[in-house]
């Protein structure tokens, strides 16, 4: 696939120069927000990146050509756009083949982001175990990308419509690090607790760095998912949004939405159910990952 990586070349340049980079992924774009709103967040997600000292690198497919850092008109375009493909390690190929446009999931742009050389990854929530898995098998391939692609990634947990407990007993079976940042308790995406401890915790970003570097020189060649809370002030109360995600739930399995349509089903009707409130607290935790993922971009360069 290396003939069809495209990479923006301010990102290549950063990359090149061991200066820091943190990829950004692009379903937020596609499938996680409204139009105008998911496109304003992309470039107010890169500024902050900017403000805070590294490149932001956002990924998406565009005609077929693996892209790695997109300008403003792209995602535009792709913010705009009704019906794009949702992509997948599965969908790489066969999108590039048809030279289709696509936003990537957690899992496509980790592969994309190690192919380009970049280690840091900011993200909203990583897929994860479906809720009644043990019936469907509804498990998001991000999970098993953190197994084999080397790319550490931000994030404020798991989506919280997801079964939280299950995902992270895959992850412990696929041999991934998940580390609190500044809390002992994976995070629950709207909500800054789950109940769910966690073993490791580091609270600065120089810690991460070192975890990090000391990953890549033992060449272990999984990825680490580092579980940054939401900012309190703009937390969804725990009883709140689990009440709005049992309607949510409900209303996806009476309408047979499935497979790759949940997530986006259920995050349109949270936004629909909580009044707007779920919205402002995505926005808000995905620029706090950004930030935290410059900060650490930052400190690594500097080792």
């Amino acid at each position: 696939m290396t003939d069809r990586l495209v990479i923006k070349a301010e990102v290549a340049d950063a990359v090149a120069g061991h200066r820091p980079v943190v990829a950004l992924e692009s379903t937020i774009i596609t499938h996680g927000m409204p139009y105008p709103a998911n496109r304003d967040t992309a470039l107010a997600v890169e500024a902050t990146v900017r403000a805070a000292g590294a490149v932001p690198a956002t990924i998406a497919v565009v005609d077929g050509a693996l892209c790695v850092g997109l300008d403003a008109a792209t995602i535009d375009r792709l913010a705009s756009a009704k019906a794009v493909a949702k992509a997948s390690r599965r969908d790489l190929a066969l999108l590039v083949a048809a030279k289709t446009s696509a936003g990537t999931t957690v899992a496509a742009t980790m592969i994309l982001a190690a192919m380009a050389g970049i280690r840091l990854f900011a993200t909203g929530g990583i897929g994860g175990v479906h809720r009644g898995a043990e019936t469907t098998f509804d498990i998001s391939a991000d999970l098993a990308e953190f197994a084999r692609t080397p790319v550490a990634v931000v994030s404020a947990g798991a989506k919280s419509i997801l079964d939280l407990p299950k995902t992270l007993e895959v992850l412990e079976s696929l041999g991934v690090p998940v580390i609190g940042y500044g809390t002992a308790e994976f995070p629950a995406f709207f909500s800054r607790d789950s109940g769910l401890a966690l073993d490791w915790r580091l609270d600065t970003p120089g810690e991460v760095a070192r975890v990090i570097q000391t990953q890549h020189a033992l060449g272990l060649q999984q990825g680490l998912l580092l579980a940054n809370p939401i900012p309190a002030a703009a937390a969804v109360p725990h009883a709140t949004i689990a009440a709005a995600i049992e309607q949510a739930l409900a209303q996806a399995a009476a309408d047979g939405v499935h497979g790759k349509a949940v997530t986006p089903f259920l995050l349109q009707r949270l936004v629909e159910l909580t009044g707007g409130t779920s919205l402002t607290a995505n926005i808000a935790l995905i620029h706090a990952n950004a930030k935290l993922a410059a900060e650490i971009a930052v400190a690594l360069a500097a080792r």
